[in-house]
């Protein structure tokens, strides 16, 4: 796979995978949910994940998006298109813009993974 190129995360299929505090994750499924991380581990997409979840109406415009960075329109073009790739967001072209919105089902999937479950055995901080 090319750094061009992030898999596509069935979300149809349902839960892949126990929360990590129950049970560890096997190799297909840490494959699956390595480029979900990955999309999200630079703090920019991080970031532009937040202004689109948190923006009025569930959607952004891209236009309402450039102005919390000093970046170029192309690099935040790019963040944008790495999420697209990975699943965590959406778009629509309308008029000369395009609008994103959050992909649920993948957030909730990572959510899940991450939970930790009531007597999984982990020490309170």
């Amino acid at each position: 796979m090319s750094k061009q190129e992030l898999p596509v995360v069935d979300v149809t299929a349902g839960a892949c995978c126990a929360p990590l505090a129950c049970e560890p994750l096997n190799a297909a499924e840490a494959d699956e949910l390595a480029p979900l991380f990955k999309a999200i581990a630079d703090p920019v997409r991080l970031r532009l994940l937040s202004l689109i979840a948190c923006h009025e109406g569930g959607e952004a415009c891209v236009c309402d998006l450039t102005g919390a960075f000093e970046l170029t329109a192309p690099t935040i073009s790019h963040h944008l298109k790495v999420l697209k790739q990975a699943g965590l967001i959406d778009s629509e072209r309308r008029g000369t813009w395009v609008y994103y919105w959050i992909n649920p089902a993948v957030l909730q999937r990572l959510s899940a993974i991450l939970e930790p479950q009531q007597g999984a055995g982990l020490v309170p901080a």
